[in-house]
């Protein structure tokens, strides 16, 4: 999902998809933990979708 997409959705919308990256991420943690995650750059995408995620819900409090 891109920037701009993020910023027409609402803040509930926001929270839902920032929970369902987390628990992406979770996985993906423990997949590198027993040694089962092939594709290691996936962290780091992972991480800046939730910071993306973070920025829009921030600015819309801040909007508020």
């Amino acid at each position: 999902m891109n920037l701009k997409e993020m910023r027409t959705k609402s803040a509930d919308d926001l929270n839902k998809e920032l929970l369902d990256l987390r628990k992406a991420q979770f996985g993906l943690r423990m997949q590198q933990a027993t040694q089962q995650l092939t594709n290691t750059s996936e962290l780091g995408k992972m991480k800046r979708d939730i910071a993306r995620v973070k920025t829009v819900l921030n600015e819309k409090s801040r909007a508020a």
